[in-house]
């Protein structure tokens, strides 16, 4: 039995139970789940990140397990007439082995590519960069966490020498006197984390937001900064000016604890407030009343997300607001620092062990020589065997089907054609394949396309971890056993690779457990050291943080307390310049428009859409346009209206609003179809990360009067 669990012995006795963790979000909040009567409930658990308290998603995650839409057998595309047609497990893996081996024979190891989420369990991310290097050894594997948490990981990295999204414990943020909020709207994307705002404030604490649009968030503030989309690292760099004049600089912690300060003080010399306004319209007033709460408070948070890092320029956004913490002398003090709110449920351990582009296990850099002998002698191959570094989500979905590019693509915890910017081209290139695999519970955008999909268990299916926002691993536990017909992502990747190799994989690649103790090998030595993790340690203790390099050693809640974790055990400083959006607007697209969440719904929608009571509570997509604006192209409230970029359109009703800027508009990006907001997103990328350009891009808005 299940680890946690207990389980009724006869008729009438104690349901089943299960402590385990939400499905959605990086803040993984606790929750018990119960089954009586073959039903599964969701029940509140005392946890240290949530203390009880689930948002509408997860209350009903439970109502997917046996929902009438659930793939409990593999589908292939019949050749003939074009459809999706049910078949047997062998039939689907002899598919997919032959157009693998086909398509390699053709075109080369790199002609084969995966794409993986920030959803999927630690064990799953370690075992599809397994199989992508050994299996299948291509050096094309990349995963759609770059999407999200590709630019503050980047800048982390260079910074602080290591890319952990709280590098303290979420309860800090209840203990800041002043709490600053980039780009982050927790109050609609991760509610149950407001209870730390609130606690903050009932303290005394001041909270600040820069937010485009005033959300439920910035309702909360006692100051909302408005900047127009994209200029993000205007206001950080005139905050740093701000306090740079105002002589509330840590001097003492900047010349004893950090590098390369100099050359920062110099750049943003220039960036005076009068400046900064000019280009964000954020007032002067707001930005030195920002600067003085932040250089005069003693606890002092600085926190990033979304909307200040998915640009191109996102890893420079990201250090601006670095710099200032840096400068302020905050990492590393209780009650202070700088992080940033990892959206994936396991978007933290997700980019740690293997699924993304140019990364080994524990967050080793794939073409570091000493990483590539360590973790081909955990897996038991020759290091020159180990492919080199791929390249990051876009460029690989962009390349799919074309003559340079992979010509099959096996997809696991992702749908691209939702989540994808441009996604009208990536929908193309997928399209382009000579084979597509999809592995999922339900059939998303994504899976209608392809040509085999694989039915894979769910979330209370399987055990496992996961790791939060803060670097705390925990446990993920079965309530019961996957549908008949119905396999998990461990089973199908062993499965895969014992025909591909001809047999000699064992059943130990399928045991969770098993798979962990290989991860905890891998990653040992590593940035994101799990050796000292152990699943009997995660339910001791409510989680462990990493870095955790010995099982009889401490964990690391609070990072930075002596040193950081580079070279000189020093952070280093990096001056960075402003620069505008890569698309700016023009006579014939002359608004600005910006994406993001809505309460009910989650990334690309493919589970939440599916949730009676949260396709209640968020039915429908929808325009959100200041009255002004509306007044000026003569649009009603509810009146249907067109989004028009460079690369495609959206059609959704008007929601008029004065949360937003005259001079731009919102739509949230979980739903397909007509709908789709990424069919009109930028896809420049950051030339450091990867990164799209989510946030901003030029558009005009029309009113649709046909039908």
């Amino acid at each position: 039995m299940t680890d946690g669990a207990h389980a009724a012995t006869g008729p009438g006795r104690t349901p089943r139970e299960v402590a385990t963790h939400c499905p959605y979000c990086a803040l993984q909040c606790g929750m018990t789940l119960r089954e009586e009567s073959g039903r599964a409930t969701v029940l509140p658990r005392q946890f240290p990140t949530n203390r009880g308290g689930l948002c509408q998603k997860g209350w009903t995650a439970a109502e997917l397990l046996d929902h009438p839409e659930r793939l409990t057998t593999p589908l292939l595309r019949d050749p003939a007439g074009g459809g999706l047609r049910p078949a047997s497990w062998d039939a689907a893996l002899d598919r997919i082995v032959t157009g693998l081996r086909t398509v390699q024979r053709g075109h080369g190891r790199d002609a084969v590519a995966v794409f993986g989420g920030g959803g999927l369990t630690n064990e799953k991310a370690y075992a599809l960069g397994k199989f992508a290097r050994v299996a299948l050894r291509t050096r094309n594997i990349d995963y759609n966490g770059r999407f999200c948490m590709s630019s503050a990981a980047a800048a982390g990295m260079r910074a602080f020498g290591i890319d952990r999204g709280l590098p303290f414990p979420l309860a800090d943020l209840g203990r800041a006197d002043t709490l600053l909020l980039v780009g982050a709207n927790p109050a609609e994307t991760m509610p149950p984390l407001v209870r730390w705002l609130t606690e903050q404030r009932e303290r005394g604490g001041r909270l600040i937001v820069v937010d485009p649009r005033v959300t439920a968030t910035a309702r909360q503030a006692d100051l909302h900064l408005q900047p127009l989309p994209g200029t993000d690292l205007a206001v950080a760099n005139a905050l740093l000016h701000v306090a740079l004049t105002e002589g509330w600089i840590d001097r003492d912690y900047v010349a004893e604890r950090t590098s390369g300060f100099e050359a920062v003080r110099r750049a943003v010399a220039g960036w005076w407030p009068a400046r900064a306004e000019a280009l964000s319209g954020v007032p002067v007033a707001d930005l030195e009343a920002t600067a003085r709460a932040l250089g005069t408070a003693e606890r002092v948070i600085i926190l990033t997300a979304r909307g200040a890092e998915q640009h191109a320029k996102g890893v420079d956004t990201v250090t601006g607001f670095v710099n200032l913490a840096l400068a302020l002398g905050l990492p590393g003090r209780p009650g202070s620092g700088y992080g940033c709110l990892t959206g994936q449920g396991n978007g933290q351990g997700g980019r740690e062990h293997g699924q993304k582009a140019d990364q080994l296990p524990g967050y080793r850099r794939i073409d570091d020589p000493a990483a590539r002998e360590h973790v081909a002698g955990v897996w038991g191959v020759p290091a020159e065997e180990l492919p080199g570094p791929g390249v990051p989500a876009y460029e690989l979905l962009d390349s799919l089907g074309t003559p340079a590019g992979p010509k099959a693509l096996l997809v696991f915890g992702s749908n691209p054609v939702v989540s994808a910017p441009r996604a009208a081209r990536i929908e193309g290139r997928l399209r382009d394949l000579d084979l597509l695999v999809v592995a999922d519970f339900l059939l998303s955008e994504t899976a209608a396309l392809a040509d085999v999909v694989l039915p894979t268990a769910q979330w209370a299916e399987e055990d496992g971890t996961m790791t939060n926002l803060e670097g705390r691993v925990l446990r993920r536990r079965a309530l019961r056993p996957p549908p008949p017909g119905v396999r998990t992502d461990l089973e199908i990747l062993a499965d895969l690779t014992a025909r591909l190799r001809g047999g000699g994989v064992g059943a130990d690649a399928t045991d969770p457990r098993v798979v962990f103790a290989e991860l905890r090998r891998a990653s040992a030595g590593g940035i994101a050291d799990y050796a000292g993790v152990t699943w009997e340690r995660i339910d001791e203790r409510d989680g462990v943080f990493w870095p955790c390099p010995d099982e009889d050693g401490p964990d690391t809640p609070r990072l930075f307390a002596d040193r950081f974790p580079t070279p000189d055990g020093r952070a280093r400083f990096h001056a960075v310049e402003h620069r505008p959006a890569a698309e700016e607007v023009c006579a014939e697209y002359p608004l600005h428009f910006t994406t993001g969440r809505v309460l009910a719904q989650y990334q690309s929608g493919t589970q939440t859409r599916r949730v009676a009571a949260l396709r209640r509570a968020a039915p429908d997509a929808f325009v959100e346009l200041h009255p002004d604006l509306a007044g000026r192209l003569g649009i009603g409230d509810g009146e249907p209206v067109r989004v028009v970029s460079r690369r495609g359109e959206l059609r959704a009703p008007a929601r008029l609003s004065t949360a937003i800027r005259p001079d731009t508009v919102f739509a949230p990006f979980h739903w397909g179809g007509a709908a789709r907001a990424n069919s009109v997103t930028n896809d420049a990328v950051d030339p450091v990360s990867g990164m799209p350009e989510f946030k901003i891009c030029a558009v005009r808005l029309e009113r649709v009067d046909e039908p």
